[in-house]
């Protein structure tokens, strides 16, 4: 195995890692920011009000984007292995 495979191969793992993972993080990013808009304004500093519903947003996203995701991920894994015999 050549370095240029070797780095290639962790890119190519980077930015599907980082493609899988962002719906959730964007989502729960996104009500994140509205929770605390609302308890800025109402000045309600409640624990379980910025963790329920950020918790429901993730639970939503991987239900919503979870067959994309496991399709992204079989992809990626059998790109990788049909690859194997070029690798050496």
């Amino acid at each position: 195995m050549h370095a240029d495979l070797a780095l290639q191969m962790m890119a190519d793992m980077l930015w599907t890692g980082l493609q899988i993972c962002l719906p959730v993080l964007a989502l729960t990013m996104i009500v994140g920011l509205l929770v605390s808009i609302l308890q800025v304004v109402t000045q309600i500093q409640e624990m379980s009000l910025t963790f329920i519903p950020k918790l429901l947003a993730a639970g939503f996203a991987l239900i919503v984007f979870g067959p994309w995701m496991l399709h992204k991920l079989s992809q990626f894994s059998a790109r990788l292995w049909t690859g194997i015999p070029a690798m050496f």
